[in-house]
């Protein structure tokens, strides 16, 4: 056995570390954390001074075991989590937990894995942060004090299941705010007066630099141009630059995966880990835009090597973001040299965003020569203006350019940046005179990565916070991710060329969303409820405050029970007080109006499987319910929408002599035909879909249930093998089972089938406390 030994967090990375290592050091796992604290009210006592009481997590007994003998056989362990406060705490609970004593025991940390690091880390040893323990444990305790107090009163008072958390209802509120600011919303239009003009073959882009607020305005100016002709007023141009942006931070990364590869905030922490654990990246979880010494001499070496020293720049960036650890690193490549890596294509990708943006942060400005064109009109005081920039030289724009979150208004399909040589005095020939009604837009809904720059602005949750927050409000159910069509939307477009003028009205989609968070009515209902009852558990600025008293534990500034104490006093309070709120007083229903028929009320409310509308109130023994359609609030839905509901179900026609029926489900709109149950696409709607429609769904699903078997057995016909995303497989009623790769799927006999279900290999536990990697 080797005399030392090292425990990390993941196998990935005890692996990666073991190759630095000599043969005197054995590198184990723990598999995240270790502890936790129990289920129920005996974790935390609240008489005193909230001390709280922890268990090894079931999954880890066997871990723990594991750990014990090993460390007997070593004359010294490293504890080697991760170097932030969540990897403090496992560090510290493994020595409580291991029973490891001070003189046998050093607590290591690193932030990149490479040889040189752990040399460094191994060399430089200390002991275990309490502050950093307490600042993770104050976190800890006081979201389970939240979320253990404040979700039982929305089980009693809203409905049962239902939880809420510190930062993840205040992260729901931004999203529930937005959308009524975006309901709320009330388009104005304008008109957009834009021309083009043709010099010696080349075509550029002016623009008038007002917009009119009428059509009739927009329509005299463009008349206006129909005898007029154009010249260059004044030329003027500039020298530019343009700098590179930052090497990423945590957020900063969530946000340009979203925008470039369109990963999710999850899915980018997932593949960050791989890079980190493999030795490619530096720590993934950092609110630092730092970069040491040695790496900004790395990428001065490859950027001379690449690009000539004429490209290179060394720049120094600061956090704007209070409590950042400025001894931290941004996230990085470990060797600037390697620009491509091996692995999933996923893990080359986010690699090569990351290699791009580090090294173009130490390069060059871009210069740039801006130029602007004012144009004269014969007959009008007014005049356009066009814009355009060269790039004289390139600079770190050779790597890497940071895309933005704003939607380009421009569609015409001309290069604004490239400008004929104009002189002033010239003529110019007019191609055509545009003036197109625009409309002004609301705030956009938020995507994950805009919904972390966001909080990360207001100064709530952390670099380790914001992945797990986003997941979590999604898998309450508070908020959905999706695309939903755009609706039609007319306009008028006005154009003058070869001196005629034309005048149309037009139809564009407005209003498509690509991936954004929607809140549920559920999310509306639970907010209002928060911000009613518990104001300081969902006010922005309270929550930042809080982040900033667990920075202020960080470094021994606070005590940590003081700052729980001081938080949990009012909270307390207003739980007691809720209590005694009758349910009947929560505004979870809304009376829409009488139904025209029957005179009786139709309510908007929540139910057990979510909203609906109902005739007839409580006392009603005949009262009819229909489920709200996707995207319809109960706070909003009108008493006509409420009346299209009820027309479903709604027969559609026949198919081999049996009904289908259309109607919205838990899970949508579906056909019912011969007792099963059919979805139908967001291309159609149930009030309208035909027979024709329907008996194509029918078809198309059978078609595809057909590819997706391939045998079942007479002996036990609960058993079929199927053809599955990944390749083939057995289902045994709701289980399903792997095929070994030396058997066809199509040749197995019923005897071979038992034999795999029987040895089938039990599935690797997840541990549920193991330390997200998010």
């Amino acid at each position: 056995m080797s005399k030392n030994l090292v425990i990390v967090e993941s196998p990935a990375k005890a692996k990666t570390i073991e190759g630095y290592l000599g043969s005197d050091y054995k590198v184990v796992s723990s598999y995240g954390h270790v502890r936790d604290l129990p289920k129920g009210d005996k974790a935390i006592d609240i008489k005193n001074r909230f001390e709280p009481t922890y268990e090894v997590t079931a999954d880890k007994k066997d871990v723990i075991k594991n750990l014990k003998a090993m460390v007997k056989d070593s004359e010294m362990i490293f504890l080697a989590s991760d170097d932030d406060r969540e990897g403090e705490a496992i560090s510290w609970h493994l020595k409580e937990v291991l029973k490891l004593k001070e003189e046998q025991t050093k607590r290591i940390v690193f932030r990149e894995i490479t040889k040189n690091a752990i040399s460094k880390a191994i060399e430089n040893p200390r002991g275990i942060d309490y502050d950093l323990v307490n600042a993770q444990q104050a976190r800890r305790i006081l979201d389970r004090l939240v979320g253990f107090e404040l979700s039982p009163i929305l089980w009693k008072k809203i409905k049962t299941g239902l939880s809420a958390g510190r930062v993840q209802s205040v992260a729901v509120r931004l999203i529930v705010d937005r959308e009524r600011e975006i309901e709320q919303f009330k388009a104005k239009s304008s008109f957009r007066i834009t021309a083009l003009f043709e010099v010696e073959g080349k075509v550029f882009k002016g623009e008038h630099p007002k917009r009119f607020e009428t059509k009739e305005e927009a329509e005299q100016f463009l008349k206006s141009c129909l005898n007029a002709e154009f010249s260059v007023g004044n030329l003027e141009k500039k020298p530019g630059k343009k700098s590179p942006a930052a090497p990423f931070t945590t957020s900063t990364l969530q946000q340009e995966a979203s925008r470039k590869l369109y990963f999710s905030v999850a899915q980018t922490m997932s593949v960050a880990q791989k890079l980190y654990e493999a030795g490619k990246i530096t720590y993934m979880r950092t609110d630092s835009v730092n970069l040491s010494e040695d790496a900004m001499n790395s990428a001065k070496n490859a950027i001379n090597n690449s690009y000539g020293d004429q490209y290179h720049k060394a720049r120094k960036y600061s956090t704007k973001s209070e409590g950042a650890q400025e001894a931290h690193e941004a996230i990085r490549p470990t060797d600037f040299s390697v620009n491509e890596i091996s692995g999933d294509r996923n893990e080359q990708r986010l690699y090569d965003l990351i290699w791009k943006r580090a090294i173009a942060s130490q390069m060059s400005d871009a210069a740039l020569e801006k130029t602007t064109i004012t144009i004269d009109i014969s007959n009008s005081d007014q005049h356009l203006v066009a814009t355009g920039e060269i790039i004289k030289f390139d600079g770190f724009l050779k790597v890497y350019l940071e895309d933005t979150d704003d939607e380009p208004e421009d569609e015409d399909n001309v290069n604004k940046s490239l400008l004929p040589p104009l002189e002033i005095g010239q003529g110019l020939g007019l191609k055509e005179m545009k003036g197109k009604e625009t409309f002004s837009r609301s705030a956009p809904r938020y995507t994950e990565a805009s919904l972390v720059k966001k909080l990360e602005e207001l100064g709530i949750g952390r670099p380790s916070t914001y992945a797990p927050t986003i997941s979590t409000i999604q898998r309450r159910e508070y908020v959905i991710k999706e695309s939903r069509d755009g609706t039609p939307r007319k306009y008028v477009e006005m154009v003058i060329a070869d001196c005629n003028f034309k005048d149309e009205v037009k139809t564009e989609i407005t209003g498509a969303e690509k991936q954004k968070l929607f809140p549920t009515n559920i999310a509306m209902v639970v907010n209002d409820f928060l911000v009613e009852h518990f104001p300081n558990v969902i006010d922005f600025s309270f929550t930042a405050r809080v982040e900033k008293e667990f920075d202020d534990i960080a470094t021994g500034g606070q005590d940590w029970h003081d700052m729980i104490q001081s938080f949990y006093g009012n909270f307390h309070h207003n739980v007691e007080e809720t209590e005694q709120v009758s349910r009947q007083d929560i505004n979870t229903s809304r009376e829409l109006g009488k139904h025209p028929e029957s005179g009786k009320p139709m309510i908007a409310r929540l139910g057990k499987f979510g909203p609906l509308v109902q005739i007839g109130d409580s006392e009603d023994e005949e009262k009819q319910y229909a489920s709200l359609k996707k995207g319809q609030f109960i706070e909003n839905i009108t008493l006509e929408d409420a009346l299209e509901l009820f027309k479903l179900p709604r027969d559609v026609g026949m198919f081999e002599d049996k009904k289908m029926v259309a109607a919205i489900g838990r899970f949508g709109p579906y056909i019912r035909h011969d007792g099963a149950f059919f979805s139908i696409g967001k291309e159609l709607d149930p009030l309208s879909i035909n027979e024709e429609e329907a008996i194509e769904i029918i078809k198309n699903k059978r078609e595809a249930d057909a590819k997706k078997h391939i045998k079942s057995f007479d002996e036990n016909p609960e058993i079929q093998v199927l053809n599955g995303r990944w390749g083939p497989y057995i289902k045994m009623g709701k289980k399903n089972y792997k095929i070994p790769k030396d058997k066809v799927a199509e040749d197995l006999t019923y005897e071979e089938t038992i034999h795999i279900i029987e040895n089938q290999p039990e599935p690797k536990k997840k541990g549920r406390f193991a330390k997200k990697k998010s």
